[in-house]
């Protein structure tokens, strides 16, 4: 049997919750940790600031490349191990960049630290499968947040190294704590067993990294290249053109890179769209804040802080982030992940408001700072708990990396917005050229509409479905138990013993209780999580197939279950002509976009039968002895359908107008 050791070997959640959310937040670190050495750079490594900039950038691409990849792979091979690797990489790249000494050195080291922030989604898969239910929203919201809390900490921390101990401290102090990190999830993490069998999409990894480092690269760069400059156009063609081959290819293939019929699924969509909006407006405080801060006090609204200083009046929002995560967490329990999520944008929408007119002081910049982590906080701790209600479990690391990957976008077009208002709209200042008031105060309202139509799209999410029974099933572990879990594979056939693509299996208890779903592979192949031995309700479906339910029980010594759909559905009907029956008439069917289905012939008494087609529109037509057709739009749903036609006197023969 394929399960979790028992309760009683695990350490303490509140331990494990600790670990994965320190991990996240070293990681997340990485993304700010040089932007303070951006002005210094030039002069320490003989650069110019367009090539020290390549600093920040190589990190955002790397961590977007990586980010997918190594959640599906976490889903397939193990969720510690991954972690062990996104580690690893951050120390080996702190130690290059530390001992490098070259510019060279310190983009490769990097770009190796920008692979760990793929961690991140992966230890909420962790959460999910080894915390008690009624604890994995908390440590899930507190691991979400670590994204913003390492970036909004890493500017101050990594000043403060800098100041005192110099440029090359950042890095061993960063590969340092890695290390630490490395030891901790070794002893602490334990390594589940919930695992999607199967073989690694290489070709769609391929394709998709191809894509967004090319998309990311020319949003990063658009603004410095300039936006209508052979290098950005080149870019933006490779995205496009390589996002155009990935989506079908993904689409047929076996076990694809990213599920892209699960991630069209309503609550995942708009969740997704949702993660691109806040990472839109979350940015902006980040981006925006210091700079407001170290403006000269010759611009008539700046304040003239130094670097440190400006990283340090970070500091607050960052710990408000690490303080309203946990509370976000009870708020989900309380009254549910999209309910939240909504309340979220709100007060990141009235925060970004606020912060047009709260300008006149450090104190009020840095209030309006704190507010809009708060609701960066809350939007961010909903969306793992939203996306997890709507994937397989075996999939739920790989579709919150795919989340985490759109909050990545967002915040890079954030940066490129940000950077060409701040460029474009200044005013002189000594006879240099620095933002105006109003360029911040775009950037704000921008920010503010983001999250708006964030709380648009979020109030769209549909709610999960009401449990069928108000109590616990018998065989699940109460809420104070971790999940003692067994995962079940199998394959769906049909009555010839050949697999059957993309059916779905759904698995509830015998009280109605969701437990888990599968879709499965074009093997017939799926999985599911049981949170333990015992009888289960398994309700198979797939197009043009009749659907299936029947009680199982997993004793937990045979975890392979075959599903087999024995009858097809029939699309039938009867021809006629005024009545009578239309022996040999020809009846076609083709979808409403206009590619053909199937044909057929009627028999002596005017019966036709197809196989009934996937769900959708379709138009089924007629043409008769004599010429004349009748053509009906129809809607197939997954049962029988019987559609009957009548070649009478009204109808037109074929060729007259």
């Amino acid at each position: 049997m394929s399960s979790h050791s028992s309760p009683s070997t695990r350490v303490s959640t509140g331990v494990l919750t600790t670990v994965l959310c320190m991990s996240g937040t070293l990681v997340a670190l990485q993304q700010t940790l040089v932007i303070p050495l951006l002005a210094d750079f030039p002069g320490i490594l003989g650069i110019d600031y367009a090539s020290a900039s390549w600093l920040v950038t190589i990190t955002l691409l790397t961590a977007a490349v990586a980010t997918p990849i190594v959640s599906r792979l976490a889903d397939m091979f193990g969720k510690r191990r991954m972690m062990l690797v996104a580690l690893a990489t951050m120390v080996l790249g702190s130690v290059i960049a530390a001992v490098g000494g070259t510019f060279v050195a310190l983009l490769v080291g990097r770009g190796l630290q920008g692979l760990a922030s793929s961690l991140i989604p992966v230890g909420i898969g962790i959460l999910r499968d080894e915390l008690p239910k009624k604890k994995v929203a908390g440590a899930t919201a507190t691991m979400s947040a670590t994204l913003g809390i390492g970036s909004a900490l890493g500017l101050p921390l990594a000043g403060l190294v800098y100041q005192h101990l110099g440029w090359e401290a950042i890095f061993w102090v960063s590969g340092v704590a890695g290390v630490a990190m490395f030891g901790a999830v070794l002893a602490v993490v334990p390594e589940s067993p919930v695992r999607t069998p199967g073989r690694f999409d290489i070709g769609g990894a391929l394709m998709l990294s191809v894509a967004l480092a090319a998309l990311l690269l020319a949003i990063s760069k658009g603004g410095t290249w300039g936006w209508v400059s052979e290098p950005t156009i080149l870019a933006l063609v490779i995205a496009v053109v390589a996002f155009a081959i990935w989506f079908p290819f993904e689409l047929r293939v076996n076990q694809p890179m990213v599920d892209l019929r699960t991630s069209a699924r309503r609550p995942v969509l708009l969740t997704n769209v949702a993660a691109l909006l806040v990472g839109i407006s979350m940015y902006a405080n980040m981006m925006s804040t210091t700079q407001q801060l170290e403006m000269p006090e010759g611009t008539g609204y700046g304040h003239g802080q130094s670097v440190l200083v400006a990283g340090l009046c970070m500091m607050p929002a960052g710990l408000m982030m690490v303080v309203v995560a946990p509370v976000a967490g009870r708020l989900i329990g309380r009254i549910g992940a999209k309910r939240t999520l909504v309340i979220g944008t709100i007060v990141l929408a009235a925060a970004y408001t606020a912060r047009i007119f709260l300008t006149g002081s450090v104190p009020l910049i840095v209030l309006g700072a704190m507010f809009v982590t708060t609701g960066t906080a809350i939007a961010y701790a909903t969306m793992p708990m939203l996306i997890m209600g709507s994937v397989p479990i075996t999939e739920t690391a790989s579709a919150n990396g795919l989340n985490a990957l759109l909050r990545s976008v967002g915040t890079s077009v954030s940066s490129a917005v940000i950077s060409a208002i701040l460029t474009t709209v200044t005013m002189n200042v000594g006879g240099h050229m620095l933002p105006s008031l109003g360029a911040f105060q775009l950037i704000f309202a921008i920010a503010a509409l983001a999250a708006l139509v964030g709380t648009a799209v979020a109030a769209f999410i549909p709610p999960p479905a009401a449990p069928a029974a108000p109590r616990p099933a018998p065989v699940a572990p109460s809420d104070d138990q971790a999940p003692d879990e067994v995962v079940v594979t199998g394959s769906v056939l049909h009555s010839g013993l050949r697999p059957i693509r993309q059916a779905v299996v759904t698995v509830l208890t015998v009280t109605g209780r969701p437990v888990d779903w599968s879709r499965a592979d074009n093997s017939g192949e799926f999985s599911v999580v049981l949170p333990a031995p015992g009888p289960y309700l398994v309700v198979t479906s797939a197009d043009g197939w009749a659907p299936q339910s029947q009680v199982v029980d997993f004793d937990g010594s045979d975890t392979r279950q075959s599903v087999v759909l024995a009858r097809r559905l029939r699309l039938t009907g009867r021809v006629t002509t005024s009545g009578v029956p239309s022996a040999d008439a020809v009846v076609s069917l083709v979808k409403a976009s206009g590619e053909y289905v199937a044909s057929t012939v009627t028999d002596a008494d005017g019966h036709y039968e197809l196989v009934q087609p996937p769900t959708g529109r379709y138009l089924i037509t007629v043409l008769g002895a004599d010429r004349c057709t009748a053509t009906r739009q129809i809607m197939v749903l997954a049962r029988p359908a019987e559609i009957d036609l009548d070649l009478g006197p009204d109808v037109v023969p074929a060729g007259v107008r």
